[in-house]
């Protein structure tokens, strides 16, 4: 089994707290910890980003979307850290963009967000990296996973579908681990779990019901600023 020690955007735009946030996961034995990457003039529409929101960066979307994300200086400072300390890392990218920005690095995995399995522009361009991809299954129907396995399968891509439920945070009955065998059985291949709940009860039940991988957002301060510190 491989842990994923998701960091997400909980650095909070702070490469000191993300490099901290590494060594904790390294000092927990997690095998990976992973970022997200978006181009946010890609990601986001111009009156969405012109809109309002109140942060510690500015009184606009854009400005908050600007101050969460990393750019070249902070991700070459999180390649060599990584690799002072011995824990690779990987990002999911939101966007074609991001995704050549950060496969540059040659990290050692790709990973599919649940928002863009749709994207099949987006999830071909992955499969024809041709390394081993998490796919990510939040707000899916199965025909959803199945055009994205099928674009895996016809590139050969090596591949692992992530169960996952897209509450933050997801309380433990909600996290529908059933759909770890059923998966695993509709879909004849590896199965993980990428953990919303605060707790651990349903990483364990998922590790039970034969997930190989587990992918758990971490903080060092859960009633840090952001959407995610909670979860």
């Amino acid at each position: 089994m491989k842990i994923i020690a998701e960091i997400g955007i909980n650095a909070n735009g702070d490469i000191n707290i993300a490099k901290k946030l590494m060594l904790m996961a390294k000092d927990c034995g997690a095998d990976y910890v992973k970022f997200q990457k978006r181009d946010i003039e890609t990601v986001y529409g111009k009156e969405f980003l012109d809109s309002p929101r109140q942060s510690p960066w500015g009184t606009t979307q854009r400005e908050q979307k600007m101050g969460l994300e990393f750019g070249t200086t902070e991700y070459n400072a999180i390649n060599l850290w990584s690799k002072e300390i011995g824990i690779p890392w990987f990002a999911a990218a939101y966007d074609m963009v991001s995704l050549a920005f950060i496969n540059q690095y040659q990290t050692p995995l790709h990973k599919i967000a649940s928002p863009m399995i749709t994207n099949l522009p987006f999830v071909t361009e992955v499969a024809e990296l041709g390394k081993l991809t998490l796919i990510s299954t939040g707000m899916c129907e199965l025909i959803d996973i199945m055009n994205a396995k099928r674009t895996f399968e016809e590139l050969e891509c090596p591949h692992v579908l992530m169960h996952c439920v897209s509450e933050y945070p997801c309380p433990d009955e909600a996290c529908n681990l059933a759909m770890i065998p059923k998966l695993k059985k509709t879909f004849d291949c590896p199965v993980g779990y990428s953990n919303h709940s605060p707790g651990l009860v349903s990483c364990i039940g998922a590790a039970f019901l034969g997930a190989t991988w587990i992918e758990v957002h971490i903080t060092l301060d859960r009633s840090s600023y952001g959407s995610d510190q909670s979860a």
